[in-house]
């Protein structure tokens, strides 16, 4: 797992998507039915599993500040503990803008339930945006390990972060977030009956699902988490 342990965001499982009314603003991938179709073709656990989770599908928000900062305040607690923080800090900052966030400040923020190094890299994500020392707006035309070391620039966002803004931001259907615990254990439950899998494990069994490693890492999400 990344070096801070990070969580995904609230109001979620390991694949940090949105719940309830907040699904009216998300996207869902273009790939998605093709992706399936491949990879119960070549992949016997796939082929299983797919059907049993039924038409659930990833669905990715399109604001990039808001996945990144649903990022961080999911790292190292609870899906129950970031969601009452993630709460506090919408009822604070309701457009959840850079401008929004460098205006409520370290004191407000830290109110919202956030550790003092939480708030530090909220503040300082948000100083990235605002100045414009992310290329959000280019990030849709970068390779993924492009936006991956753009980002990884900013405080609080490590690799896994990245992979994961890559995953439910940018839709990018070919990303194998190794450092992810819950596609660790996807893969150990469903192809290693439970034993230790190692990244090398992992590696060799993702190397069946290219072009479509996202759509397999979600549906070994969902394999140990039904609910979306």
């Amino acid at each position: 797992m990344a070096a801070e342990q990070d969580k995904p965001g609230v109001d979620a499982g390991p694949q940090g998507e949105l719940s309830g009314e907040a699904q009216e603003s998300l996207q869902v991938p273009v790939y998605w039915a093709e992706a399936k179709a491949a990879l119960m073709q070549r992949d016997r656990i796939m082929a299983k599993l797919i059907p049993q989770i039924g038409d659930l599908h990833l669905r990715g928000h399109p604001d990039p500040f808001t996945t990144l900062a649903r990022s961080i305040v999911g790292q190292q607690v609870t899906p129950r503990a970031a969601d009452a923080a993630w709460g506090k800090l919408l009822a604070i900052c309701p457009k959840l803008s850079p401008s929004q966030v460098i205006k409520a400040g370290a004191v407000a923020l830290a109110g919202c339930g956030l550790s003092k190094r939480k708030t530090e890299y909220i503040l300082d994500l948000a100083d990235h945006f605002k100045a414009k020392r992310v290329h959000a707006d280019l990030w849709s035309q970068m390779d993924d390990e492009a936006v991956i070391a753009e980002l990884v620039q900013i405080r609080g966002i490590s690799r896994w972060t990245a992979e994961m803004f890559l995953i439910f931001n940018l839709l990018r259907p070919n990303v194998l977030p190794l450092d992810d615990p819950g596609l660790i254990q996807g893969i150990s439950q469903n192809y290693f009956s439970g034993e230790p899998v190692s990244r090398s494990d992992a590696r060799e069994v993702a190397a069946n699902w290219e072009p479509w490693r996202t759509v397999a890492t979600w549906y070994l999400w969902r394999s140990l988490d039904p609910l979306p």
